[in-house]
């Protein structure tokens, strides 16, 4: 059995969007998904509680750069890393980055496609079901708990009522929730090891997916333009030089809200 776990690399630090581009500005320092940890960790417990699963790679979409951040899955025990990063695939949304994603697993034809909940870059939390409608395999979403058992899996999922038990048959797509499970920290040894572990990458053409459907060209939505909040009446924008609590005070003081 083969586990692959879908991760993302994100800005670490305050997120700020490139007015040129119109798009996340990524130049800076990057870090691994912190929702995509729990899938990576989740896939290893599954490895270690069942003999049958042989691996678990990880496979993401973005910039060459990224396979640093993601040296983390491999020091956290994965086996290798897939990354699919072509220029031409710069600026791709959900459909263009499902439509990528999707070749890529089809690829590796793992049983088991585990996501985190969302990205903490976008909080969309729709990848993992447009991932699972090209695969065209079963999807459960916000899984708190994950078992196996004679071909199938079966979720556990808090609701706003109870608990949902859902039941797929593999393969199969799960999304995890941050509730099920606290990722281990990679040891001295992982960390070592990471560096020996395969990272593979592959282009657009590697995967049979052709440049005019990734990228903007593959795109189906387009950011027209960037701009600041509306102003909200009165507003008064206090810098903090060290008086600030002091101005905040007078100024309820004077609009009698002490």
């Amino acid at each position: 059995m083969k586990i692959a776990v879908c991760v993302k690399v994100v800005p670490d630090g305050q997120l700020r969007l490139d007015p040129q581009t119109k798009r996340l500005d990524r130049s800076g320092e990057a870090t691994l998904n912190t929702f995509d940890v729990n899938a990576v960790e989740e896939a290893l417990k599954l490895k270690e509680a069942g003999s049958d699963v042989e691996e678990v790679v990880i496979v993401s979409f973005g910039p060459e750069r990224g396979l640093e951040a993601m040296r983390k899955a491999l020091a956290m025990g994965a086996d290798r890393v897939v990354l699919v990063s072509d220029e031409a695939a710069a600026g791709s949304d959900l459909v263009a980055t499902s439509r990528v994603l999707g070749a890529a697993l089809e690829r590796e034809s793992a049983d088991l496609v585990l996501f985190g909940q969302q990205a903490g870059d976008s909080d969309g939390a729709v990848l993992w079901a447009a991932v699972a409608d090209r695969l065209q395999r079963p999807l459960i979403s916000q899984v708190a708990e994950l078992s196996r058992e004679d071909g199938k899996v079966h979720g556990k999922r808090q609701t706003e009522y109870g608990y949902d038990v859902l039941e797929a048959p593999l393969p199969a797509v799960i999304a995890v929730s941050d509730a099920i499970n606290e990722p281990r920290y990679p040891s001295l040894k992982g960390i070592m090891g990471a560096k020996k572990k395969p990272q593979e990458t592959l282009s657009l053409g590697d995967l049979g997916v052709d440049a005019g459907d990734a990228g903007e060209a593959g795109s189906r939505t387009e950011v027209y333009a960037l701009g600041d909040p509306p102003a909200r009446g009165d507003t008064v924008k206090l810098e903090d030089d060290g008086s600030a609590a002091e101005k905040i005070v007078q100024f309820l003081l004077e609009k009698k809200a002490l």
